[in-house]
């Protein structure tokens, strides 16, 4: 595609990502649907500055008010995913002068806000929490893209022949510090045609996520739930934990979501997952397994604040209001999948959001509101599972997992533990 032909097509798209309301990545997809010419390239480059712009949205429109033309051309100019060499080839002699200008400021010179391009509700909180420094480091990791990570379905194959598999494709790959089931792979290889993939030897899976299935610790013929299962990364996660034995219930409130499951459990080769849609969190499916279940993952509905690597137009879709509105939700659900556990049952609520408002905040109110459930120490769970430097990972002496881009490579994760008393 010529230069000023895939210019134009990208700013158009830049124009939709920027609407509110539908989220970036079903915006992008839609998009790609209506323009079915588009080679792999051109997709990566109209995905990649879609996302560039909704990553430094700030910083972009303040450099954009020094050139001409309409808004969305300007902020897809300085998004532009590919060589400045090719770009210029699509620009006037004046849009050229401005972009150089624009390339040519530092960083340095800017103010706070056009340099963590957050915003400042968001900004605040988390500089509260971090201080300066810290707040710094995290606010420019979540301007970078998040790694590939993939996850090694274990009935499968081991992680050591999954990275053979991968390296004699061509793609070089490490182990994740922390997962003991994680690959981290080198680059953005396309993935979803490869043996490795279609037979369900892995599955692509942040290693915090990795982390959560592993906290629940589920065993073989227990019966477990993953009670906000959405497209059942971390149900088939824990399924292999059980080697396909017992029964693992996967509840969500979409249909939808739990459609998307369907292909991946039948990849998986897993026989014990049971797909459930629910009405709500006190549906009469859910009060039929009261005290019956050794183990429930809670990983409630959140701002995904901890994902802004992958989906930064979360930051601009959220709000205190939104925040205040998930905090009263992630109570209730988290109080009704309680009431699933048997005694001396585990129980998990987990994130992916670094507020905490939705995290210590809620987890300390269950616990005062929840005497027979006594907490347990993440920490210690994992370092008994083996997990490498698993203080590390911990918050308030160990009491929460708490996972962080800039510190852990991986997206924000929170997680909190229980056991009901006996």
């Amino acid at each position: 595609m010529h230069p000023k032909t895939l210019l134009d097509t990208t700013a158009e798209l830049v124009c939709r990502v920027l609407l509110p309301g539908h989220p970036a990545d079903a915006v992008v997809s839609r998009f790609f649907r209506e323009h079915r010419g588009l080679g792999p390239r051109e997709r990566a480059t109209l995905a990649e500055t879609a996302y560039a712009v909704l990553r430094r949205k700030p910083l972009y429109e303040h450099l954009a008010r020094a050139g001409s033309g309409a808004r969305e051309r300007r902020l897809a100019i300085l998004g532009f995913a590919a060589p400045r060499d090719f770009l210029k080839q699509a620009l006037t002699e004046q849009e050229k002068t401005w972009l150089d200008a624009c390339d040519a400021v530092s960083p340095a010179d800017l103010l706070p806000q056009y340099r963590h391009n957050l915003p400042a509700w968001l900004a605040e909180r988390l500089h509260a929490q971090l201080g300066a420094a810290e707040f710094d480091a995290l606010a420019a990791a979540l301007l970078e893209g998040a790694p590939l990570d993939l996850r090694v379905n274990t009935l499968r194959m081991k992680r050591e022949q999954a990275a053979q598999a991968l390296q004699a494709l061509g793609i070089e790959s490490t182990p994740t510090p922390h997962s003991p089931w994680g690959l981290r792979v080198a680059g953005k290889p396309a993935l979803n045609k490869l043996d490795v993939f279609t037979s369900g030897a892995v599955e692509v899976q942040d290693e915090g996520s990795q982390l959560l299935a592993l906290l629940l610790d589920a065993r073989r013929g227990e019966m477990v739930a993953d009670f906000c299962a959405g497209a059942g990364g971390k149900t088939l996660a824990i399924g292999a934990a059980m080697r396909s034995t017992g029964r693992l219930y996967a509840f969500d409130v979409s249909a939808h979501r739990l459609e998307a499951l369907k292909p991946r459990l039948k990849r998986s080769g897993l026989s014990n997952v049971h797909p459930v849609a629910i009405a709500h969190e006190r549906d009469e499916r859910i009060k039929r397994l009261a005290g019956k279940l050794d183990r429930v993952l809670v990983d409630a509905p959140c701002s995904g604040l901890g994902t802004l690597r992958r989906n930064p137009d979360l930051k601009w879709r959220q709000s205190p209001d939104s925040v205040r509105e998930l905090v009263a939700k992630q109570q209730a659900i988290l109080a009704s999948a309680a009431r699933l556990l048997k005694a001396g049952g585990r129980l998990v609520y987990a994130t992916c959001s670094l507020l905490p408002d939705e995290n210590e905040d809620v987890a300390q109110a269950f616990g005062a509101a929840h005497p027979d459930f006594a907490p347990l120490n993440p920490a210690e769970l994992l370092h008994a599972l083996k997990v490498p430097d698993a203080a590390a990972l911990c918050s308030g002496e160990g009491r929460f997992l708490r996972l962080w881009p800039h510190r852990h490579a991986t997206d924000g994760f929170f997680a909190a533990v229980w056991q009901r008393k006996t």
